[in-house]
C-alpha cells in the first residue's frame, strides 16, 4: 500500500508540474486527478480525513502527508465507503447517459428521476449516502442533476479516482492498472 501511495505522489507531481508548464496534455490532468485516489488511500490509512464527494482532497496535503506511522482502516469501514464511491461514481455515469439519451431504464422505472430518487433514498437507508435533497444526491449545496457542466466533470473526476483506489485496496482487479470501475 505504501508504495502505491508514493507512486501515486510522483505521478500527482509530475502532472502538476506539466500542467504548471501549460501543458494541454490531457494526461497530465488526469495525473493531478490521481491525488483523489491517493487521498482516498491515505483515509484507509488514517492519515487524512475523507471530503464529501462534492469537495476534493488538498492537493498539497495529500502531497506532504508522511506515510509513517500509518495503519489500516477496518475493512469493514473500506467496504462501506467503496459502495458510497460506487453510488456516486454511479450517478456522474447516469448524468453522462442520461444526456446521450440511449438508455433503457430497467422495467420498473418509468423516468431516470424515479430510478435516481429510489437509488439515492436506498443509500441513504444504507448509510451510504447523504440524505437526498428533492429526490437527487446532493451536491455543491443543490440537486445532482442542477450542476454545472463544471461541477459534472469535478464530481466524475472525484467518484471515479475515489471509486478506483477503494476498489483496488478491496483486492478488485489484477494490478492498479486493471481496477474495474462497474457501477
Amino acid at each position: 500500500m505504501t508504495e502505491r501511495c508514493r507512486a501515486l505522489q510522483g505521478e500527482v507531481q509530475a502532472g502538476l508540474r506539466h500542467v504548471s508548464a501549460g501543458s494541454p496534455d490531457p494526461a497530465a490532468a488526469a495525473a493531478v486527478w490521481r491525488g483523489e485516489a491517493l487521498g482516498t488511500l491515505l483515509w484507509s490509512l488514517e492519515l487524512v480525513e475523507l471530503p464529501p464527494y462534492d469537495r476534493p482532497f488538498d492537493t498539497a496535503l495529500v502531497l506532504r502527508t508522511r506515510l509513517e506511522g500509518a495503519r489500516m482502516r477496518d475493512a469493514q469501514d473500506v467496504d462501506l465507503e467503496r459502495q458510497s464511491a460506487r453510488l456516486w461514481h454511479w450517478r456522474a455515469r447516469t448524468t453522462a447517459l442520461q444526456a446521450g439519451g440511449h438508455v433503457e431504464l430497467p422495467p420498473r422505472y418509468a423516468t431516470f428521476d424515479q430510478l435516481i430518487a429510489a437509488t439515492a433514498m436506498r443509500g441513504f437507508e444504507q448509510e451510504l449516502l447523504p440524505a437526498p435533497m428533492r429526490g437527487d444526491f446532493p451536491a455543491y449545496g443543490k440537486v445532482y442533476r442542477h450542476l454545472s457542466p463544471e461541477q459534472l466533470a469535478e464530481a466524475h473526476a472525484i467518484a471515479a479516482e475515489r471509486h478506483h483506489a477503494l476498489n483496488w485496496l478491496c483486492g478488485l482487479g489484477e494490478s492498479w492498472d486493471d481496477v474495474p470501475l462497474d457501477t
